[in-house]
């Protein structure tokens, strides 16, 4: 099979396997039907791009379409920030003001209604064969690279922050799906930078032999990064479930306190007041405990519960209460009674929802699995 053969077959499957993740996005029953869209959109917005790799002679009367084709790609950073936000907080919606996000797409429409849509033939085929000496053409090409820079910069920015405020909040341990949004954006900021390689070599050195392996190399990303994605949506669908976006970081609540050199007596009787309600209340068997949850049991404002935990205790909420799950299961794993349980159904029953976070939360704090240790009691 040679270059040009294996560009076309990566491409077709490619865009095949993106319209087969659009259509299941776009149907699937979930409670994310907003986040499912926005991914759609994105996806189709990036397999409507990947199709340069097959178009090869546009006839004169698709001039039109093939200009509007290329503009298509100034709304793939925004598409893919809205996404992020939308799966990064529960209460995303779409407003009126995220239309502002594509105007660069309609200043670039503005300019070909101009230079191309409303020319005859001849003068669109020549303004396109000169495109990439036109000046304007230069600035839009700046304000694409700016905008994908801006939006997955801020993208990075925002799942940090929502990893922040999920450690901080909630004790469900499933956030390895905001792990999976993470790498993802790696892995789609990593195949910009393949076709920022590809501008600059046709800018600087024209078409040529480099020029195609480079396009070969940016089409066989494409259909690993679908493929890989289209994997993790089918695996896990419902994905993550989102913060609130009202919460902050507790750093960002109350950056100027900080726990004194000798802790106040009234913080040592709440934090010990806390200690004893877990002890015997046990709320960390719920495994969609939330801090909101435990302020309301122990009858303590949110914010100052966030303080204590996060600032006074120097711990996550994640990690506050994960050690109570695992002091559980370690009770559970010594008890002879108990014997005939099985990993699976202790983790269940301390509250957590997966093998894999349970088996890295007991190591985390053990030092050892939860296997290894039960037998280390034989």
């Amino acid at each position: 099979m040679d270059q040009s053969h294996f560009l076309e077959l990566t491409s077709y499957i490619g865009i095949v396997l993106v319209i087969f993740l659009v259509v299941f996005l776009l149907t699937v029953k979930t409670q994310n039907r907003l986040s499912n869209w926005l991914l759609a959109l994105f996806l189709f917005l990036c397999a409507l791009d990947a199709c340069k790799f097959l178009i090869k002679d546009v006839p004169l009367h698709l001039l039109s379409f093939q200009a509007f084709r290329w503009t298509c790609v100034y709304l793939v950073p925004a598409s893919f920030y809205l996404y992020v936000s939308s799966v990064c907080f529960e209460n995303f919606r779409f407003k009126p003001k995220h239309l502002l996000h594509a105007i660069p797409f309609f200043a670039l429409n503005l300019y070909y209604l101009i230079e191309i849509y409303a020319r005859n033939s001849a003068i669109k085929l020549q303004f396109i064969n000169s495109i990439n000496r036109e000046p304007m053409m230069h600035f839009f090409y700046l304000l694409f690279e700016l905008l994908f820079q801006v939006y997955f910069i801020t993208s990075f920015r925002l799942i940090k922050r929502s990893r922040t405020v999920y450690l901080e909040n909630y004790a469900d341990p499933n956030n390895y799906l905001l792990n999976a949004l993470y790498k993802i954006t790696i892995l789609y900021y990593a195949l910009h930078f393949i076709v920022l390689l590809r501008w600059l070599v046709i800018f600087t050195l024209g078409s040529g032999e480099f020029i195609k392996w480079i396009i070969t190399l940016d089409s066989f990303a494409f259909l690993s990064c679908t493929s890989w994605y289209l994997f993790v949506a089918l695996y896990k669908p419902e994905f993550f479930r989102g913060v609130n976006s009202k919460l902050e970081s507790i750093k960002d609540t109350v950056p100027k306190e900080k726990p004194a050199a000798t802790i106040s007596e009234e913080k040592l009787q709440q934090m010990e007041f806390l200690k004893i309600f877990m002890q015997t209340n046990e709320p960390y068997l719920n495994s969609s405990l939330t801090i909101q949850d435990l302020a309301e049991k122990i009858q303590m404002p949110v914010k100052d519960l966030s303080t204590l935990i996060n600032l006074y205790m120097d711990k996550h909420f994640f990690d506050f209460i994960n050690e109570y799950r695992i002091e559980k299961a370690k009770e559970i794993l010594r008890d002879p009674s108990q014997k005939d349980l099985t990993i699976l159904e202790i983790l269940y029953k301390v509250g957590f929802n997966s093998k894999s976070s349970f088996s890295t939360s007991f190591k985390k704090h053990t030092g050892t699995t939860p296997t290894a240790f039960r037998n280390s009691l034989s």
